[in-house]
């Protein structure tokens, strides 16, 4: 996985502009299951919320660089999403994380030195705008019901997110992550396919961990998540198996892949291009 993208905007985001009852009084929000910019994306970023149900569909693994967020796999290759069709519709079961479910909205800072984040939206999403048909963004100058519900889920996906950067935190802190690696035997090749560029929690360094640190992972919900994570890595096998399947997966292969995955950059940085007048 690579680093974060040099641009100030997170993952999907083209641009950012703040919602307001002046500029867009009249406009609406549409319903879609058609995602077109989730058919190409392979890795997606969770929150330590998400562990619980992510494990059961998703591998779960960390980007790499100084500051690893969890990310969970739909596909071990580049532009390779085993989850969606070419639409951006999903297509069987599976999860789909909050950071895709709250697009094309988030909440951010208008400026660096601002006290209050502002619910801003992607007007490049075409999920929003002056439609006929849709949900109402403003009652007069008030924020509408989905408006309301739309600021209560990013709220509640940030404060996963500051959970989730204390949890990264303190891996960090007892040196838990490691470069992770993933070996897969397939008929059609005479090598494996070696998958890398990813963190994984190193096992050994979690059984040598004092007791103290033991009880305190455990009082506070960390050494769960952390096998959650762990018991996910299964699913790598089961996500190149619909890769190949589905014509996605690499013919042969001679050397080791890196699993391409960008960490999107923080929302808290993200500026936005569009400012309210």
């Amino acid at each position: 996985m690579a680093s974060a993208p040099q641009n100030s905007l997170p993952l999907f985001y083209n641009d950012l502009m703040p919602l307001n009852s002046r500029d867009h009084a009249n406009w609406k929000a549409k319903e879609t299951d058609a995602l077109p910019w989730l058919a190409t994306a392979n890795a997606i970023p969770l929150t330590i919320d998400e562990f619980p149900l992510a494990q059961r569909y998703l591998p779960i693994v960390f980007s790499s660089g100084d500051n690893p967020i969890p990310l969970g796999l739909m596909g071990l290759n580049e532009g390779v999403n085993v989850y969606v069709d070419s639409d951006g519709r999903v297509t069987g079961p599976t999860y789909v994380p909050a950071y895709v479910r709250r697009y094309p909205f988030m909440l951010t800072k208008l400026t660096p030195d601002a006290t209050d984040l502002s619910l801003c939206f992607d007007p490049t999403s075409g999920l929003i705008g002056e439609f006929e048909e849709g949900h109402a963004l403003f009652d007069g100058d008030k924020p509408a019901e989905a408006v309301e519900r739309t600021l209560n889920f990013c709220e509640q996906f940030d404060q996963a997110a500051q959970r989730t950067k204390m949890a990264m935190d303190e891996f960090k802190k007892h040196d838990l992550i490691m470069d992770g690696e993933v070996s897969i035997e397939h008929n059609q090749s005479e090598q494996p396919f070696v998958y890398r560029g990813f963190g994984m929690i190193n096992e050994e360094k979690l059984r040598e961990l004092d007791a103290e640190t033991v009880k305190q992972f455990n009082q506070n919900g960390l050494l769960a998540l952390m096998h959650a994570h762990l018991f996910s890595l299964n699913m790598t096998r089961e996500i190149f198996g619909m890769q190949v399947q589905q014509g996605k997966g690499p013919v042969s292969q001679q050397a080791a892949t890196d699993v391409q995955a960008d960490a999107p950059a923080a929302a808290e940085t993200a500026k936005p291009k569009k400012k309210k007048k």
